[in-house]
């Protein structure tokens, strides 16, 4: 027998645009019908077998999609976790994993570290969590943001390699290709390349460029030669044009931006992920105590203002934003927060819903999530109160229900 969800009489925001108040129906987890509101009531669902859900006062969403987490990091920069079995992180990654569901993220880009294992344990439901789209490793040069080795010759536990990841240090058009491959051969949907330093690798500067343009243009080229494509953390202005230039598809981050940047983000049709919460998350944990090493903490504190200032300026020109919050160097299951960052520093609602689901969907190239549209999944997330008029400052406490693929899950 079929599966029926009946969500009727809520506030509507689709994707793209508050709709209204309309009953949304789908059947063995696609989307079926849209239709005024309280057209099915719960009376008439019972007749049909239907699960139904009363959204009056309520706003329902597509599921949000997080387009920069690190699912198998709990706490990235930690000192501690050097000392730390290997295998570990794969267990934290479970919990990760049930609270950025829970959080409303029923989709999410992993951006270095789950591997081919993590996909098919969600995929045959052994563990609960967003549908995933991984870069398996993070691809950086020699001494680049991705490089674990630090200077007493210790492999970072987060970036070092194993059988599932390879290790993603490569150099020359030669070795970045060659790289690639065997990054695409682990089972990536997406190559994460390090085409500036960063805040949590300890012996690079943010505002420094890293890899050629040619040798980014080699990793574009054998991505997308596997249909897949690659998103560059980039923080340094020369960097991101770097990046922009060689073809990557988004930015991560994008802290030191300039006019003509982001006219070449507008030019070059690219996305912006601009993970607001990183450096917020480092700051936060630093004032809690946490082992973190002082020059993480310097930069963090040195980056955060630019970088609200750096979003403004591109929300502002038109640039395309995408949500992402890279989980992982902040806590799990507060992913809404970037919303909430987003919409303080200037954003509209309707813009940063759109962020976190038509564009996310767009950005990653997934047809059938970040819309609620006949044909859809049924993917959704219901939310207390009416998020065009009240905003998105308190996101994370008005959850109410979050399902995927038309299943109940929070």
């Amino acid at each position: 027998m079929a599966e029926k969800l009946i969500v009727a009489g809520a506030k509507v925001f689709d994707g793209t645009e508050f709709i209204g108040k309309r009953d949304v129906i789908a059947v063995d987890g696609v989307i079926t019908e849209i239709t005024a509101a309280w057209t099915h009531t719960e009376k008439s669902a019972e007749a049909e077998g239907a699960q139904f859900v009363d959204g009056t006062g309520r706003t329902l969403t597509p599921g949000l999609i997080d387009c920069h987490v690190h699912v198998t990091v709990s706490g990235a920069g930690r000192l501690d976790a050097f000392t730390e079995p290997f295998s570990l992180k794969f267990f934290h990654a479970v919990e990760n994993l049930r609270r950025t569901l829970h959080a409303g993220v029923t989709t999410a880009r992993d951006a270095g570290g789950a591997d081919a294992g993590v996909k098919a344990a969600l995929a045959k439901r052994l563990i609960e969590g967003p549908k995933l789209r991984a870069a398996i490793s993070i691809m950086s040069q020699t001494g680049g943001h991705g490089d674990g080795c630090m200077a007493s010759g210790a492999e970072m536990p987060m970036l070092a390699g194993h059988p599932g990841a390879p290790n993603g240090v490569a150099d020359g058009i030669e070795g970045v290709t060659r790289k690639a491959r065997e990054i695409l051969r682990a089972g990536a949907d997406q190559i994460k390349i390090c085409s500036t330093g960063g805040v949590l690798s300890p012996t690079d500067d943010p505002r420094h460029s890293q890899f050629t343009v040619a040798e980014i243009e080699a990793i574009v080229a054998e991505a997308e030669t596997q249909g897949a494509y690659v998103m560059s953390h980039a923080q340094g202005t020369q960097g991101i044009r770097n990046a922009l230039e060689a073809g990557v598809r988004s930015i991560e981050h994008g802290i030191f931006l300039d006019q003509e940047t982001i006219e070449l983000f507008i030019e070059k049709g690219a996305y912006l992920v601009p993970t607001l919460q990183a450096p917020v998350a480092v700051i936060k944990a630093a004032e809690a105590g946490a082992a973190l090493p002082p020059a993480v903490v310097e930069k963090a504190i040195m980056v955060a203002e630019t970088h609200r200032e750096a979003f403004q300026a591109a929300y502002a020109a038109g640039v395309k934003i995408a949500m992402g919050t890279d989980a992982g160097v902040g806590p799990h299951g507060e992913n809404l927060e970037e919303l909430e960052l987003m919409f303080a520093a200037g954003m509209t609602a309707q813009d940063a819903l759109r962020a976190a689901t038509a564009n996310a969907a767009d950005l990653i190239g997934s047809e059938s999530v970040g819309r609620i549209a006949e044909g859809k999944a049924a993917d959704l997330v219901l939310f207390d109160g009416d998020l065009a008029a009240t905003g998105l400052g308190a996101l994370r406490g008005q959850i109410e229900a979050v399902f995927q693929d038309g299943v109940r899950r929070r």
